[in-house]
């Protein structure tokens, strides 16, 4: 969140990239809860290194114009592999490894859909400006 204050010494503003990496987010960990994973901490409790992913692929779709899901995916993965990820069996925060970290072609079509999701919610903002 922002910790921008107004004049009057209110509670800090939001800022639309923020409300746009929250809503991404909980779209995800609502997507994936349904899927039986229950591992996604809310928004406020969320990781930094989390976070951060998110707020790369908001910059990501808000500098490149319309992207494919392949390409959300790919600067996921290259976000990923420069904070020091790889990949793994399973996602494993501590060793930095995930097993979506490899071509979106081989991906399953439930991962896939995770791209999917998070082109639209950003899409959506970055339509109402």
């Amino acid at each position: 969140m922002s910790d921008r204050k107004d004049p009057a010494g209110a509670a800090p503003r939001v800022s639309q990239e923020d409300v746009a990496a929250r809503v991404a987010h909980e779209a995800n960990r609502a997507y994936c809860a349904a899927l039986g994973d229950h591992s996604h901490l809310p928004w406020d409790q969320a990781p930094a290194w989390q976070k951060d992913s998110i707020r790369a692929g908001i910059h990501f779709h808000a500098t490149r114009g319309p992207v494919t899901d392949r390409a959300s995916h790919d600067c996921w993965c290259a976000h990923k592999r420069a904070a020091g990820w790889q990949w793994g069996p399973v996602k494993d925060p501590d060793r930095k490894e995930h097993p979506n970290i490899a071509p979106f072609e081989e991906l399953p079509e439930t991962e896939k859909m995770k791209d999917r999701l998070f082109r639209a919610v950003i899409n959506a903002f970055i339509a109402e400006g």
